[in-house]
């Protein structure tokens, strides 16, 4: 399996599954060695058809209770099924691997499975290309193996191009935990090599460390992985694409043109958009129809023809309309591609938040063009020493408006090259002012708080040195896959095997990748817990508590009792009596200061009431 990235891009892939009986045998509490193995299988078989991978895989499953192979004869290769032979992964797959593929009762020798997919491949890539050749087998190895022919499997491997992978339960070397392929991570059992191994794996450990190491002596043992490592490595891939060249010439003023071709290094990936609208019974596209008709705001509703119709830009109150004709009269003019030098700056005054686009484009000399390749290695060198950067104006190609952007020089041991990052123009800029923290006593922070702020940045420092002083990213970016990505491809399969039933959780493991590292969280909590102590929060309580009309006014009555002459002013002779239908739902009162006070009529100052709305009002008493 090409797990780690699109290094070859057409592959003839074997998954060689053990399914015997001691694969679904298991510790109390831990998930059967089937069950894993299983889980692999799903998953890369998903990544493969949600990138529309061209690799064409096949299913071969041993230890089942029939047998089914070409090798087959005399009681030889026994128990070794060929499920799906060399084709383009699909849903068929997974739902064969879903619903078909179960553990039996009987075991089998992985080497005559091996033998079998050897074979497999051999006949089924006869008079085709393919550019690897792989077999990815995963078994507990717990069946006794004579190694008598081991020699011969390993020249015939040699001799097709035949690579292998081994997926087992437990890591190839106890030392080599947290190194390579075979590392698997801190829930992976770790029995230590003579212990918690029966004899047949410790002997199928053995072989299989042989073969890989004979197959490639340098990374050959980087091939055997765990089964809890194989799952996170088995995330789903993005649609494979080539790089696409982008030739142009750069120019430095009129007379210094050089030929160069740029790649994208970097670009926003977004989800392929492969949504339509189907028929809810049949699930057919065919079946829905789309029509789109413009009708004129009439009472007839009369229909019009598209080509009675223009755009229109609003501008205030009123819409301008633009034909075709104005659009393409109002577009940007070049003659083509452009990668032109403006002139050159320093580096320190392209600052990084004023980094904008979508993408970053190394840009290299044009290939068998010797000249190019000299006079641009000179550019880049000598941006390089001086820390400048070339300011270029940037255009895809005819149809594209210009930008202004950034070609940093990059230097490294097996090549060179310029990174152009855009950057933007004035109305992309937001200005925002801001007081000033540092005349400010009250935010002035005192030495211990800084030193408590230092301490915590170097006990979550995601970069630490090795032992052998090296420098070690423990939050590797580039590694961790898009939880969008893999989540809608994760529930589509799950939906398309399972119509029924309810979509399952995120993997835990998906979580866990955007947490924060485990070293790291266990080292900075004394960091954490100093600097919660010198950086207190306190709630703030308010100062006033809002009153309401009652608080303010007294008794509270509805406004519906004079709507509705419930109130009377011989009853009631403190009561306000207020109209106007834009008070209704409120409810007012007022209570003169001198109760004694009778008044026919007086009319107070506009008073604002809870709801902000301001009225002068009548007061209405009688005494006694």
């Amino acid at each position: 399996m090409d797990w780690n990235g699109d290094k070859f891009r057409h592959t003839a892939l074997v998954l060689c599954m053990d399914v015997g009986f001691s694969m679904s045998n298991s510790a109390p509490g831990q998930e059967p060695f089937f069950e894993q193995a299983k889980k692999i299988l799903q998953k890369f078989v998903q990544r493969q058809v949600f990138a529309e991978s061209k690799d064409e895989l096949a299913l071969v499953l041993f230890g089942t209770d029939n047998t089914d192979n070409r090798l087959a004869d005399g009681g030889q290769y026994q128990y070794v099924t060929v499920h799906r032979h060399l084709m383009l992964p699909d849903f068929e797959l997974l739902e064969e691997i879903q619903n078909s593929v179960h553990p039996c009762e009987q075991q089998a020798d992985w080497l005559d499975a091996l033998v079998v997919c050897m074979d497999l491949l051999q006949n089924e890539t006869m008079g085709k290309k393919y550019d690897r050749l792989n077999v990815a087998l995963l078994t507990d190895l717990n069946f006794p193996v004579s190694a008598d022919q081991l020699d011969i499997i390993i020249g015939n491997l040699k001799r097709a191009g035949i690579t292998l992978q081994f997926f087992l339960p437990f890591p190839a070397e106890q030392e080599e935990c947290g190194q390579g392929g075979g590392a698997g991570d801190g829930n992976t059992p770790r029995p230590p090599r003579g212990k918690g191994l029966t004899k047949e794996q410790q002997n199928g450990l053995e072989m299989v460390r042989q073969v890989m190491a004979s197959l490639d002596e340098e990374d050959g043992l980087e091939e055997i992985y765990t089964f809890r490592s194989a799952v996170k490595l088995s995330v789903f891939k993005r649609t494979e694409k080539r790089p696409m060249a982008w030739p142009c010439q750069l120019t430095i003023g009129s007379s210094l043109p050089i030929r160069i071709v740029g790649y994208k290094a970097v670009t926003e990936e977004k989800v392929k958009k492969t949504w339509t609208m189907v028929d809810a019974q049949t699930h057919r596209k065919e079946d829905v129809k789309r029509d789109t008709v413009f009708c004129l705001q009439d009472d007839n509703e009369t229909e019009i023809e598209k080509d009675d119709i223009v755009q229109g830009f609003r501008y205030g109150s009123d819409i301008v309309p633009f034909s075709k004709v104005d659009q393409e009269q109002m577009k940007y003019k070049c003659d083509g591609k452009a990668f032109a030098v403006l002139g050159f700056a320093r580096q320190s005054l392209i600052r990084r938040h004023q980094f904008m686009g979508t993408q970053a484009i190394k840009v290299f000399a044009a290939k068998d063009d010797e000249h190019a390749g000299v006079a641009l290695s000179a550019l880049i060198r000598a941006l390089d020493s001086l820390d400048m950067v070339a300011v270029v104006r940037y255009v895809y190609d005819r149809r594209c408006n210009p930008q202004v952007g950034a070609a940093f020089p990059c230097v490294k041991e097996k090549y060179e090259c310029l990174i152009y990052v855009q950057l933007p123009y004035m109305e992309d800029l937001r200005q925002f002012q801001f007081g000033s923290l540092e005349n400010n006593k009250k935010f002035a922070p005192t030495e211990e708080q800084l030193a408590a702020v230092d301490s915590l940045i170097d006990t979550m420092m995601l970069v630490e040195e090795s032992e052998g002083g090296v420098m070690e990213d423990l939050f590797k970016v580039n590694n961790i896959p898009n939880p969008q990505f893999q989540r809608l491809f994760q529930c589509l399969h799950h939906r398309g095997v399972n119509p029924g039933s309810p979509l399952p959780p995120v993997d835990a493991w998906l979580k866990k990748a955007l947490e924060r590292p485990e070293a790291v969280a266990a080292r900075c909590q004394a960091a954490l817990a100093k600097a919660k102590k010198l950086f207190p929060l306190k709630e703030v309580e308010r100062k006033r508590e809002q009153k309401t009309s009652a608080d303010i006014f007294g008794i509270i009555l509805p406004l519906s009792c004079r709507l509705k002459n419930t109130l009377h002013p011989f009853q009631y002779p403190h009561f306000i009596m207020c109209g106007g239908s834009s008070l209704a739902g409120n409810t007012l009162a007022y209570e003169p200061e001198d109760p004694g006070s009778n008044p026919l009529s007086r009319t107070l100052n506009p008073v604002y009431l809870q709801g902000g709305l301001s009225l002068s009002l009548l007061i209405v008493s009688r005494s006694g």
